[in-house]
């Protein structure tokens, strides 16, 4: 039974923990790099609503205490690193007394459904489209048509979700235009919130898919490009094995080992990709709630997110980590 050499795995945790202490370690300082007191935001906000606070400057120290940062930066530091492996991320200045903890629970569920279709899809058809534009029998047609639909990846997916509202949803009304799910539909596992939820997703996930799955189908022809070459395709060839069997166990097997890595990093890179798409299709993900939080200058879910991010990232390449020794029999040598 194939198993993942103990040396390899405990490097690659080694690399995981001071991936996830470095990014927080960075979450942690930027923020106390700007003049912003979020202490005195929070105390702003209850102005405006209020009109005005009385013993402001109490109430200030109490913001200042709850939020952690009247302590040493030392303290500080130690509290957070703490307060984060737990995923505490503190109090929310722009939805306070909330905690960010809980604003990401409600957020992450939705972008993860958006970003696990998008990715997974993108990566399906982007890596077949890019392996047929390298293979030799592709038909003449086709190896026109795929570079010309690659036009699309040259759009922001901004601008790509605002032309799908337009024709899809503003025209044709195939699909809502904004939200998460019907407003006249109750939040549970029934047939009636899944097809809503799918619904709504759609033109979001569509929005992300069409700008890039261009990614995956260029690097694909690349690798596969360099793979024809190989002796042990053309050994394949002198045997006289089918040409598709050749392209799926031969070519397209080592080929796609590369992408597989591009696939753990675009975890993050997707999620913040999916902002603007978010905000603009008013889908209650990650996206938005950063895109807010920015907004509001509300740096308690800023750090809260980036981490979560991050972490998600990390998390991903570790698992690839984790495969390559099973799909790859070369590393497990080499380990």
């Amino acid at each position: 039974m194939t198993s993942i050499p103990l040396a390899y795995l405990k490097n690659r945790l080694i690399t995981l923990v001071l991936t996830i202490l470095i990014a927080a370690t960075l979450i942690w300082i930027i923020p106390r790099l700007s003049p912003v007191d979020p202490a005195e935001i929070a105390l702003g906000r209850m102005a405006a609503g209020a009109g005005s606070v009385a013993n402001s400057e109490e109430i200030l120290a109490q913001l200042r205490a709850s939020m952690g940062i009247d302590a040493p930066l030392i303290v500080q530091y130690a509290r957070y690193i703490g307060n984060v492996l737990v995923f505490d991320f503190g109090i929310s200045t722009a939805s306070f007394p909330t905690p960010v903890s809980a604003l990401i629970a409600q957020a992450l569920p939705w972008t993860l459904g958006l970003m696990i279709l998008s990715l997974i899809i993108t990566f399906i058809i982007g890596n077949a489209l890019g392996a047929f534009m390298a293979w030799d029998r592709t038909p003449k047609l086709a190896r026109v048509a795929i570079p010309a639909a690659m036009v699309f990846t040259s759009i922001p997916p901004i601008l790509s979700g605002l032309l799908l509202m337009w024709i899809f949803a503003a025209q044709l009304r195939w699909f809502p235009l904004t939200g998460s799910y019907g407003l006249n539909v109750e939040p549970g596992w029934d047939w009636s919130f899944v097809a809503s939820v799918i619904s709504h997703g759609t033109l979001p996930a569509l929005s992300i898919v069409i700008v890039t799955f261009g990614f995956w189908a260029l690097g694909m022809r690349g690798l596969m490009i360099s793979v024809q070459g190989e002796d042990y395709v053309k050994l394949a060839e002198a045997k006289g094995l089918k040409p598709r069997y050749i392209l799926y166990k031969y070519m397209i097997r080592n080929a796609i080992l590369p992408q597989i890595t591009a696939f753990a990093l675009k975890v993050g890179l997707l999620i913040a990709g999916q902002v603007l798409v978010e905000r603009i299709f008013a889908y209650n993900g990650m996206g938005k709630l950063l895109y807010d939080a920015i907004l509001n200058q509300d740096f308690p879910v800023i750090q809260g997110v980036s981490y979560v991010i991050i972490l998600m990232t990390a998390l991903s390449v570790f698992i690839v980590d984790l495969l390559y020794p099973l799909i790859d029999p070369r590393i497990r040598r080499e380990a």
